[in-house]
């Protein structure tokens, strides 16, 4: 993996939705989902996308699989931009970019057994049939630990752990280079939620692709991630390398991200929470950095002009005026 040459490179991405009213369904508002979000992800790489509930994560997914058409800025895999291709070009690089989604059991098919949908995808793109289709179907039940004898099972009679395997095996059947996970263990037990992100990374390393994985647990993002992307109403306010965001968390949000963890040592002393109050709403964001409504340390340029991502250290980046200074932010 090199810097030089990213997987995945997004820049300046944008998605906005009209929000209509009245009896003509005139525009008479705009949802700020994402605003201006760029990142890379290297080959073989995992970066993890973390925020609360409603800060754009979900929607950057979608965005870059073009699942949902980005209002503006541009999208590059494998060094071809492939944010305004039509459908036809596009589909041959879809094989090159699979979603795992949050729910399994929404996600599956329930008229289809789980064979066929794992199989699907190979028959869409004319890649196995018959026969061979099937071997490989076994295969990949084989890969993400499910038996060849369930492929003609249907969707409710697995355990929901289960059912994410299944949805594991259909990204996994075209071969692709990047697979973004959305959210894919929060609707699972916790003790499953460890099967399947080692899962995940056994995978990884058996087949070089690279994950966007997305989540609100730190303990799992921290667990998977090579580098961490935290986002807060439409826009990354920090990224770093793993290591780094967790030890040396520059930006308040961040801060407050890792003060709110719970402390299972009851000798170790907890953080105290650092913020208070509602995520401002995406349909009118507040001007300036868009934390400075929850802020303890907001100044008066913090209501007026937006910070970018700039260096606070090595593969460390911040949006946050403070960072012009010392760079630091002592946690209390």
């Amino acid at each position: 993996m090199t810097e030089t040459t990213p997987l995945l490179k997004v820049t300046d991405l944008v998605k906005h939705y009209a929000v209509r009213g009245g009896v003509l369904r005139r525009r008479v508002g705009t949802v700020h989902a994402v605003d201006g979000v760029s990142f890379t992800v290297g080959v073989g790489e995992t970066l993890g996308m973390v925020g609360e509930s409603g800060c754009g994560k979900s929607t950057v997914a979608r965005a870059i699989l073009r699942l949902v058409e980005p209002t503006s800025g541009s999208i590059q895999l494998n060094g071809l931009d492939i944010t305004h291709l039509g459908k036809a070009d596009l589909r041959e690089h879809r094989r090159s970019m699979q979603i795992i989604f949050q729910d399994p059991f929404a996600s599956l098919n329930p008229r289809m057994t789980a064979g066929d949908i794992v199989g699907e995808p190979l028959s869409v793109h004319g890649l196995a049939k018959g026969e061979k289709k099937r071997e490989r179907v076994a295969e990949l039940f084989d890969q993400v630990g499910l038996r060849s004898d369930q492929m003609q099972n249907y969707p409710h009679q697995f355990s929901g752990g289960q059912r994410q395997r299944i949805c594991i095996a259909r990204a996994l059947s075209l071969g692709p280079d990047l697979i973004v996970c959305d959210e894919p263990v929060s609707a699972l037990d916790v003790s499953i939620q460890a099967q399947v992100i080692n899962l995940l990374i056994d995978l990884q390393r058996r087949h070089g692709f690279s994950y966007l994985f997305i989540a609100h647990d730190l303990a799992v993002v921290a667990h998977i991630s090579h580098r961490v992307a935290v986002m807060y109403l439409g826009r990354i306010v920090e990224i770093a390398e793993k290591a780094e965001l967790f030890a040396n968390p520059r930006h308040p949000y961040t801060q407050a991200l890792l003060a709110s963890v719970p402390v299972a040592d009851p000798k170790k002393k907890s953080l105290k929470p650092m913020i208070d109050g509602d995520v401002p709403s995406p349909i009118n964001p507040p001007s300036g950095c868009a934390f400075h409504t929850r802020c303890r340390y907001v100044m008066d340029r913090c209501k007026v002009d937006t910070p970018v991502l700039a260096e606070a250290g090595t593969k460390h980046q911040v949006a946050c005026w403070l960072n012009e200074g010392t760079g630091r932010v002592t946690i209390e």
